[in-house]
């Protein structure tokens, strides 16, 4: 790592003031942020500026925290563009086949390419939701890892799962699920191997059960007690569709929400995916519990699961975060295209103040931070914070008459990015990915796309 100084930019620090630099800089030494300011960098010769440092001439940028993504399936990545007109249930009972037929090495494939792509659209921190776990598909979950590791992404794994197969009124096929027991001691494996709980992790593990419909009750009882017996952090997906409110109330006699809350899966701890069908009375719950939420909103657009309440979650105090979700209902992977559908999701239904363009790039940086356990270390430009960073040009000819630099951002066509810096290394120069070849990353998604297909004798 060399120390960077980045300058002439315009400076989006996302700290609690909301400070924004017209013409700032930014220092950094190693994996830390040094110095945040407006104006030129100091002199060189100053203490702040570290010897032999590069200078980036950021004039005609913003530059922003990194992304960070709270929700997402990378495996997905090798089968985007399947049954694209379905509900959730319909699209989950189409692919869990396809998915079925996974393994290590289209895993690596896949997630190297929606990484890649996540890193291209700002993102320098990724939670990945993996919970298939074919039989005879080798170690997915290190492959998923390995993938981080070679495309440079800060990493959230989580060890994911699923015990509730078709014979038991579960949605899932009984060839796709695992055993309680085996279940719980992969994940105790899984975290004595990666689980990295130090302030500069670049690899962390959660415990996540998929869901109220592919899990059961003691499955979701063990990991709660597991995770919290290893201090740490926990996750699902919950009220995504009014199909999951229907079969919660039938199988359970309650909401995904107080069925979640008997359980266990509550607190400061936990962080829900989609939270899409919530009543006040389920969002006064999670405010309680100090519960967050990972707001999907592309994804959940292409399924017409619903439109999450960003504004009354963050109003009544919930934490709030963004995820692209599976690459398999959100074709696009970007984060930056989640923020942008956040705010213009939330206006149309809660009118132009609903939610600003600082409001949306908040739930990208530091809301995903707050759901990771992670706010003291990245989601905001302040001196000692991680050199987690994106570099944005916005003089191109799709943004240079644009006179709000946010609004550029958030509202715009997707701008070129210069720089992306995850723990002080470049990841993205010039609108490339530096740390792997795009091209062969691009024809090893295709094999694999094509492998599962083939395998689940689908034709695409």
């Amino acid at each position: 790592m060399t120390a960077i100084i980045i300058e002439n930019a315009t400076v989006a620090t996302v700290d609690a003031e909301r400070t924004l630099h017209r013409s700032g800089h930014v220092v950094v030494d190693g994996a830390r942020i040094t110095a945040v300011g407006a104006g030129p960098a100091p002199d060189p010769d100053s203490d702040q500026v570290p010897a032999g440092a590069r200078r980036v001439d950021a004039e005609g940028c913003l530059v922003t925290p990194g992304f960070v993504n709270t929700h997402q399936h990378l495996y997905q990545w090798a089968t985007r563009g399947l049954a694209v007109d379905d509900t959730l249930f319909d699209w989950l009972t189409a692919l869990y086949p396809v998915w079925a037929g996974i393994d290590a090495e289209v895993t690596h494939a896949a997630a190297t390419g929606a990484l890649s792509w996540l890193a291209r659209t700002g993102c320098t921190t990724a939670s990945d939701h993996h919970y298939v776990f074919p039989r005879e598909g080798g170690d997915v979950l290190a492959a998923g890892v390995g993938a981080a590791a070679e495309v440079g992404l800060r990493f959230h794994a989580t060890r994911g799962s699923m015990d509730l197969g078709k014979s038991q009124g579960g949605l899932p096929p009984d060839d796709v699920v695992e055993d309680v027991d085996a279940i719980l001691a992969a994940t105790e494996q899984a975290v004595d191997r990666f689980h990295d709980p130090s302030p500069e992790s670049m690899l962390r593990i959660a415990v996540a059960p998929c869901s109220p419909f592919t899990v059961t009750a003691e499955l979701l009882k063990r990991s709660a007690e597991l995770a919290r017996a290893r201090n740490l952090r926990m996750h699902t997906h919950l009220a995504e569709t009014a199909d999951e409110d229907d079969y919660c109330r039938e199988h359970f006699g309650r909401t995904p929400t107080e069925y979640a809350h008997d359980l266990g899966w509550l607190g400061p701890d936990v962080w829900l995916a989609h939270a899409v069908h919530l009543d006040g009375a389920a969002i006064a719950s999670l405010a309680a519990t100090g519960t967050g939420v990972a707001h999907c909103p592309s994804s959940n657009a292409r399924l017409g699961a619903g439109i999450c309440r960003t504004r009354e979650l963050r109003e009544a105090g919930v934490p709030v975060g963004l995820g692209v979700d599976g690459a398999a209902s959100n074709e696009a992977g970007s984060l930056l295209e989640e923020a942008r559908h956040a705010l213009l999701f939330a206006r149309a239904v809660g009118g132009p103040k609903a939610m600003g363009v600082m409001d949306a790039l908040e739930l990208a940086t530091m809301g995903g931070a707050r759901l990771l356990g992670r706010d003291g270390e990245i989601g905001s430009l302040e001196p000692g914070k991680l050199a987690d960073l994106a570099v944005w040009r916005l003089d191109t000819l799709a943004h240079a008459d644009i006179a709000d630099p946010l609004a550029a951002l958030v509202l715009g066509a997707p701008p070129p990015m210069d720089l992306l810096l995850v723990h002080g290394r470049p990841v993205v120069e010039y609108d490339r990915v530096v740390t792997v070849d795009e091209a062969e990353v691009a024809a090893a998604v295709r094999r694999a796309h094509d492998t599962v297909l083939e395998r689940a004798g689908v034709t695409s």
